[in-house]
């Protein structure tokens, strides 16, 4: 099993809630942490400084550096849920060049 954290600048992110919805749709477990809010601010630094994103929601697959993405990302999340008949197997590494949204400080 795999653990899902999607990063998210809160309720106003419509990517986020796309995000969020499909994983939900999809039965893929998953932890939200908002980091908007201050009490996140360790969480934003990770997801800025040692992640490098400036775009939510940003989503880490069990917390390895080459299993993260930015942005609404359908195809992943469906590979979450089956890739490719292998369950529990993390999806590919991927490009974070596309998204729209920037993370709020």
């Amino acid at each position: 099993m795999f653990s899902v954290t999607v990063y998210s600048t809160g309720e106003s992110c419509q990517r986020c809630r796309l995000t969020i919805l499909r994983l939900e749709a999809k039965s893929v477990r998953f932890t939200v942490v908002n980091v908007a809010d201050e009490a996140n601010a360790a969480a934003r630094e990770f997801v800025t400084n040692d992640l490098g994103y400036t775009e939510a929601p940003v989503v880490v697959v069990d917390e390895e550096p080459q299993h993260h993405w930015s942005g609404f990302r359908p195809d992943l999340i469906d590979q979450l849920a089956n890739p490719y008949g292998s369950p529990g197997a993390a999806p590919q590494p991927v490009s974070t060049a596309a998204t729209a949204l920037v993370i709020g400080r």
